[in-house]
């Protein structure tokens, strides 16, 4: 399954971005008003659950400055990244785009399509208010 958030432009420099997307307490400020539970792990691990979710770990599994962030499940049941693609359009503006990709059979698919659709549209929409 793979999903995409719309791509949102962020008046900062990609670095900037990169950077605050690099330090994944920051995620805290970009989840959604559901939001049950967030902790820190460690430097590149985090967990977090939605309200009527389990809690899900992701860690920081690959960085690529300043243009790519990859976040993978630690652990769990289920493998899913999400990656976070920087684009320069000039100097200090830059556009963000989330995707999501995982291997889920079908029935989990349909059940979790929606409600991760709104996550990741969620979060790329709180990038430019957060930083």
């Amino acid at each position: 399954m793979n999903l995409e958030s719309p791509k949102i432009s962020v008046s900062k420099s990609p670095e900037d971005v990169f950077n605050f997307l690099s330090d994944i307490k920051n995620f805290e400020s970009l989840m959604p008003e559901n939001i049950s539970k967030f902790e820190i792990l460690d430097e590149d691990k985090f967990l977090f659950a939605l309200k009527g979710m389990p809690e899900i770990i992701l860690k920081k599994k690959e960085v690529i400055p300043p243009n790519k962030i990859v976040l993978g499940a630690a652990g769990g049941k289920i493998d899913f990244s999400l990656i976070a693609n920087i684009i320069e359009i000039d100097a200090n503006s830059s556009e963000v785009k989330l995707d999501f990709t995982g291997d889920f059979n079908p029935m989990m698919a349909m059940m979790i399509k929606s409600p991760i659709s709104k996550f990741i549209e969620t979060l790329a929409t709180s990038i430019p208010k957060a930083i």
